[in-house]
């Protein structure tokens, strides 16, 4: 007669071939998940939504055009950019090899064949209830931006078939390719940013989850549209921006953590990106043929503050562009007084080894070192693979 003993030992045995095997078949599925064993995407476009992390033009061309030295450390002149150079959706662009995005409020000098740019400097995701003239809040918030792709689209297809011969098709997006295009989402921050001089944490904590609710709604426009491939960026670190702090020279004790950012306004991103995570998941089983990547950038940028230092960068908190002396501050690019005379918001000497380029937007050395964490498949993006794999369901 077998004993229990033995019919005890021989299940365990079993049970631990069923876990090793199963482990396998998770490493397996991982590794597959992970961007390894697929091919690469062919996107013939990029249609980028955002706020001034990734306009390229827009809020310059409705309003009044972004003044030098943005612009000069790559483009040798101002090119819509708030920054010195480029930003991570030109770093995008250049790793799928496609031209830099044009600003589809931009009437001169554009080419939309390979997508277009609706993101605009001070855009929020609901609707503002401010003008620009007050706090720099954009009127184009992302409803509007959605709006306009889809007047786009619509146009584009008009136009396309009015075409009379090759030539003047070459210079349209092809309809065909708004399917097969990648979709990028950048916007957040400025919501967040008003919910701060507005509200209290509380109040602001309780309208994070119809923010959330209003990103998903655009991304479902899209996908309504056509649209399949989406790259969602979280929000960065708001409580890092050199800003900050710029009239709040001596914080009490506690207001900010170790890396010295105020520890209150990153706990509103950490609970904004948390809440945005799982809506992406409840999307992915809303919008069954969209591959959605959340893309972790609030890792790497405060990844990046936290190690700045020994990645050759200047104090986090330190801006490139501006005068920033005391509670004097005059904007980059821009003349005005300080202690009884007149100074102007000049570049630094060395804006590569510089985090912050005007106290709000990074420069062009920042947004490349973020740029290289992201788009190779960031650990803490879902699902952690390169923005070259990102056509790819999961």
């Amino acid at each position: 007669m077998i004993s229990l003993t033995t019919i005890s030992q021989t299940v365990e045995m079993e049970f631990r071939k069923l876990l090793l095997a199963s482990g396998f078949f998770l490493a397996s599925w991982v590794l597959a998940v992970g961007g390894q064993n697929l091919p690469p995407c062919s996107f013939p476009a990029i249609y980028n939504f955002g706020d001034s992390n990734s306009d390229t033009g827009g809020i310059s061309a409705a309003f009044e055009p972004i003044k030098p030295p943005n612009g000069e450390a790559f483009f040798n002149k101002p090119a819509g950019r708030a920054a010195d150079g480029r930003l991570v959706i030109d770093f995008i662009a250049e790793r799928l090899k496609l031209p830099y995005l044009s600003a589809y409020l931009n009437s001169l000098g554009t080419n939309y064949r390979h997508g277009a740019n609706f993101a605009t400097g001070g855009s929020t995701v609901r609707r503002p209830n401010e003008t620009i003239f007050e706090n720099g809040i954009s009127p184009f918030s992302l409803d509007m931006q959605t709006a306009q792709f889809l007047q786009f689209k619509a146009r584009t297809a008009d136009l396309y078939r009015q075409a009379k011969n090759p030539s003047q098709r070459s210079a349209l997006p092809n309809p065909q390719d708004f399917a097969k295009a990648l979709y990028t989402f950048d916007i957040g921050q400025n919501d967040l940013s008003a919910g701060f001089r507005k509200l209290s944490f509380d109040q602001l904590r309780a309208q994070l989850p119809d923010i959330v609710s209003q990103l998903a709604i655009a991304v479902h426009r899209i996908y309504e549209e056509g649209g399949r491939t989406f790259w969602i960026h979280n929000t960065g670190p708001v409580g890092c921006l050199p800003i900050q702090l710029f009239y709040n020279l001596n914080p009490p004790r506690g207001f900010l953590d170790d890396h010295g950012c105020v520890k209150a306004q990153n706990d509103i991103a950490v609970e904004f990106n948390r809440q945005l995570r799982d809506r992406v998941t409840k999307l992915r089983a809303e919008l069954p043929q969209a591959a959605i990547t959340y893309v972790d950038v609030f890792a790497a940028k405060y990844g990046l503050i936290g190690t700045a230092k020994t990645e050759g960068f200047a104090e986090p908190m330190k801006v490139c562009c501006g005068y920033h002396v005391k509670y004097d501050h005059v904007w980059c690019g821009n003349k005005g007084s300080a202690s009884g005379r007149e100074v102007y918001g000049a570049s630094c000497q060395n804006p590569s080894a510089f985090i912050s380029w005007d106290g709000i937007h990074y420069t062009q050395g920042a947004n490349q070192w973020v740029a290289n964490r992201i788009l190779n498949g960031s650990p803490s993006s879902i699902p952690a693979i390169p923005i070259t794999q990102a056509c790819h369901r999961h």
